[in-house]
């Protein structure tokens, strides 16, 4: 009987020990958490509570900790992932900031700017073969809508190689054709007969809409390059190159109509239509042999490789320039001096080269939009723009317009654009001489307007205006702006002067 009593209490006992060791276990793991330990300590000190009561009220602690713990950790990883955003959001800013602040000699990391056209980016193949290619650059508008007032001009590049001919066509737009480097022979069909130009770099050709046109790239070692300017008669903006004498590549337009009416205008069987145009299928730019290059050259030029004089409209690389110095030469033709198809479409073409380690002035044109090319060398653009406010001025309304700078680097094939009104300023490398050639719309009329050098716009005001304009007193600002030079300088940081820092 007495070992039947010991027994269950023996047994109490022991289970009651086993109970505080486990909560003594708990206790020591949860020693950092004050709340889940006061919990856990007043379930134990509850004489009216079972021990079973009590390992119910242990567990509900136990529970109560392991959400809120839970929870804890969920805010904390929200919170985490809100600092990591707001970092990295910060750091774009600051990136951003970086990119517009960052400039070394006018050079920066390029944003999605209005007026400049990578060569890469901003140029679609339309033709291509394994002698040469056509490119044509994107609408004027498709970059920006600031661009509406050139959306009816395009441009395309002509590149072919040595011994290669360009398969006649003629477009539904006027062209203005600037050869920019390489020999080339140009027939025409005017009136009732063929006429030959012999082409050299620099030179300069107007052809009407409708004109049929083929091109020779006569140089034996030298690929050919043409800029051709587009000003569309029909359809704004758009324009159609038409082959006429072709096969199936290029395609013949005349193998559109239908046969009756082929056989009817040409009074030929329709089997020797048929194979008339299935013949060419070389492509619009394909190469030809040595002999046929120099039966192409003009009549009066029968010595090869064509020595004798350009027989172009004129060459932009000999005229006498406008403006020149040992830091540059601006040349330019147009109007109201010219009397070809240039004072009728109302555009002047000039040429730019800027000596190395040597700035063009600060200036606008009042009515001409620029579309200048590079065309060689390397160096630096900044143009004005208050189109496009920055970041650290958009939060803030202003009296007066808010500018920004565009600026990129220049480099051969790169174009871009500036409006009206719109000061810029290009300046060259240190190590090479940079050259633009620019089609200038709107030409008639227009006037340079330039802020530094001789009869900058601020020399030419009257001093009151000056001082009120400045607030600064006119003697200091006539020294400033006052130069001997004309239109181009070299590019050279001033020297230091103690006194007028002070």
């Amino acid at each position: 009987m007495k070992i039947n009593l010991s027994l269950p209490i023996l047994l109490f006992f022991l289970l009651a020990l086993f109970s505080n060791l486990s909560l003594a276990k708990k206790e020591t793991k949860v020693v950092g958490d004050p709340e889940l330990k006061t919990c856990k300590h007043q379930c134990l000190q509850q004489q009216k509570y079972s021990e079973d009561d009590k390992l119910i009220c242990l567990r509900s602690c136990d529970e109560y900790h392991g959400l809120k713990h839970e929870r804890e950790k969920q805010i904390e990883e929200q919170i985490h992932e809100h600092e990591g955003s707001s970092e990295e959001h910060e750091e774009e800013e600051e990136s951003s900031e970086k990119k517009e602040e960052q400039v070394e000699e006018g050079g920066e990391e390029e944003e999605e700017y209005p007026y400049i056209f990578e060569e890469d980016r901003d140029f679609d193949t339309k033709f291509e073969t394994e002698d040469g290619r056509i490119r044509l650059l994107k609408k004027f508008t498709e970059k920006s809508e600031l661009l509406k007032g050139i959306e009816n001009i395009r441009l395309t590049i002509v590149e072919a190689k040595p011994h290669t001919f360009v398969a006649p066509r003629h477009f539904d737009s006027d062209v203005v054709l600037f050869n920019i480097k390489g020999r080339a022979v140009l027939g025409w069909v005017k009136e009732s007969e063929t006429e030959k130009f012999i082409l050299e770099s620099g030179d300069m050709l107007a052809i009407p809409a409708g004109t049929p046109l083929y091109i020779v790239n006569r140089d034996e070692n030298e690929k050919l390059f043409l800029a051709m300017l587009h000003v569309p008669v029909s359809t704004p903006g758009k324009f159609q190159e038409f082959f006429g004498p072709g096969g199936r590549d290029p395609e013949s337009f005349l193998s559109a109509f239908g046969w009756n009416v082929l056989q009817a205008a040409l009074q030929s069987p329709k089997g020797q239509l048929e194979k008339l145009f299935n013949q060419q299928n070389g492509g619009s730019i394909f190469e030809i042999s040595r002999k046929k290059v120099q039966e192409m050259a003009p009549k009066k030029t029968s010595w090869w490789p064509f020595g004798g004089p350009s027989t172009a409209e004129f060459n932009l690389f000999t005229k006498p320039p406008t403006f020149s110095n040992r830091h540059g030469r601006l040349t330019e033709v147009g109007p109201p001096d010219s009397r070809s198809l240039l004072e009728k479409l109302n555009i002047m073409l000039s040429f730019t080269n800027i000596t190395m380690k040597s700035m063009s002035t600060i200036h606008y044109n009042s009515h001409a939009t620029k579309i200048a090319l590079v065309i060689d060398g390397k160096g630096h653009l900044q143009i004005v723009c208050p189109h496009i406010s920055s970041r650290s001025n958009s939060k803030h309304e202003k009296s007066s317009p808010s500018n920004h700078r565009i600026s990129a680097d220049l480099k051969p094939g790169m174009l871009f654009v500036v409006p009206p009104g719109h000061p810029f300023v290009t300046f060259s490398s240190r190590k090479e001489n940079l050259q633009i050639i620019s089609f200038e719309i709107n030409a008639r009329d227009n006037k340079k307007f330039t802020f530094a050098g001789k009869d900058n716009i601020v020399s030419s005001m009257d001093d009151l205006a000056k001082e009120l304009a400045f607030n600064y007193p006119s003697e200091i600002v006539n020294k400033i702006f006052d130069r001997k030079e004309s239109f181009f300088f070299p590019f050279e940081l001033p020297q230091s002067d103690p006194r007028a820092d002070a």
